[in-house]
């Protein structure tokens, strides 16, 4: 069972020994630094997390209402740490169908083209899952419980960072209640505002979108066969993704995820709805495949930015997850970002971890920074791109956006090369 450390200020003064030590430091106890956690653990190093906020507050249901769509590369992954297992049932993604409006041309994906060709990444496997993020972060929460190489130090913050203690070999991490953490390597996965990205110089480029992501939860009458929907309409994407059905006995049980972007200056007036008229704008958007829907808990609403790190190492540091990168929700590939930067990153450590070198060395920050660079750069420019391409009602667009979708549609080649990378099992950069 990880230590968990209480918080309280402790006194220590320039003669008093470090009173953390860990061969890691992850900085950031959310989905992201979880993962790579466990995934360090897994092979020997000690771990050290820390966070601002204590355990129990981020294990609420109210903490984090959104969905997430898993690739299905990043569950085998999860699987492999010993995570999914701690799942309840997850809802399948086995078909995505993309569709610009109202028009009749659309892109359609389905697993079965896959296993029918006998494609890498076929065999009956869906195209990913659908997880809620509450249930990640609590199987996640318990699979480091059951790891003696992680603690948890939390709540807690790092005020400070100086790489190069003893002789060069360590970093150390100034904690805000006067302790010291000393570990060999500080992995910062500490969000889009990462404080230890700030803390090392590290730059960020990038932009404000003029739109908001909406996230809730519906029940609907239909049930939705695994099939995802991405309707790109004027103001921005809007996603319906499959969840699993409820099991409360009251009706409709069928269940879906709904990512909304809307017009940042529109948001307040949709959230300030009550929850008859709120069901109502989305299910005008939804439309009526599904039957009638109605609203399932509370809804959340969050700004939308595009920003990538300049350098995703520093001086025994490392960035992954949010604190690297984050994306546009178009595609839904912001946590499987992360996880891919966990899985690379967890790679290139386990070698000096099992031989007993230097996890912190440069060569091995470098040997993750290239190796990630690419597939995080060329993600950002896509979903940034599409998301430009789609959000406006300009007729000259709309066509070229349709006949765009329906000669992809007729491609099979295109289409399954799409699939893979969709799942996971065709990331350029990640090196697998």
């Amino acid at each position: 069972m990880p230590e968990q450390v209480d918080g309280r200020p402790r006194p220590a003064g320039p003669q008093t020994a470090p009173a953390l030590r860990a061969d890691i430091a992850v900085v950031g106890g959310g989905l992201v630094g979880l993962a790579m956690a466990v995934a360090l653990a897994r092979v020997g190093a000690s771990v050290a997390v820390v966070d601002r906020m204590a355990p129990s507050v981020q294990l609420q249901p109210e903490f984090d209402g959104r969905a997430s769509a898993i690739a299905q590369a990043n569950v085998r992954y999860l699987t492999a740490l010993g995570v999914w297992q701690h799942l309840p049932p997850t809802a399948e993604i086995r078909q995505i169908r993309v569709s610009d409006g109202g028009s009749p041309f659309f892109l359609h994906y389905d697993c079965r083209d896959l296993e029918r060709k006998g494609a890498a990444g076929g065999g009956g496997e869906p195209l990913g899952r659908m997880v809620e993020n509450r249930h990640l972060r609590m199987a996640l929460a318990r699979t480091a419980a059951d790891l003696p190489g992680i603690r948890l130090v939390a709540p807690a913050a790092v005020a400070g960072y100086r790489p190069g203690a003893a002789g060069g070999s360590h970093v150390d991490l100034d904690m805000a209640d006067g302790r010291v953490l000393r570990a060999r390597l500080c992995i910062a996965a500490d969000g889009r505002a990462s404080a230890m990205r700030a803390l090392a110089g590290i730059e960020v480029q990038g932009w404000d979108y003029p739109q908001s992501g909406i996230v809730c939860t519906v029940r609907h009458s239909l049930p939705h066969d695994g099939i995802a929907q991405e309707r790109f309409l004027p103001s921005g994407p809007f996603a319906i993704l499959p969840l699993t059905d409820a099991d409360d006995g009251m009706a409709p049980m069928h269940r879906a995820s709904i990512v909304w972007t809307e017009r940042q200056e529109a948001v307040e007036a949709y959230m300030a709805l009550d929850d008859a008229a709120f069901a109502g704008e989305v299910a005008r958007r939804f439309g009526d495949y599904l039957g009638p829907l109605r609203l399932e808990g509370p809804r959340w609403s969050y700004p939308l930015a595009f920003q990538i790190a300049r350098d995703l190492v520093a001086p025994r540091l490392a960035l992954i997850g949010d604190a690297a990168h984050g994306i546009h929700p178009i595609a839904g590939q912001g946590l499987n970002l992360g996880l891919r930067d966990v899985a690379r990153l967890a790679d290139e450590l386990a070698g000096p971890l099992g031989l007993g070198l230097d996890p912190g060395a440069p060569d091995v920050l470098r040997r993750y920074a290239g190796g990630r660079r690419f597939d995080t750069v060329l993600m950002g420019v896509v979903t940034d791109g599409l998301n430009r391409l789609f959000s406006n009602d300009d007729p000259g667009l709309r066509l070229v956006r349709s006949l765009g979708l329906s000669a992809v549609d007729r491609v099979p080649p295109l289409k399954r090369l799409l699939m893979r990378h969709a799942m996971g099992d065709l990331v350029l950069g990640l090196g697998r």
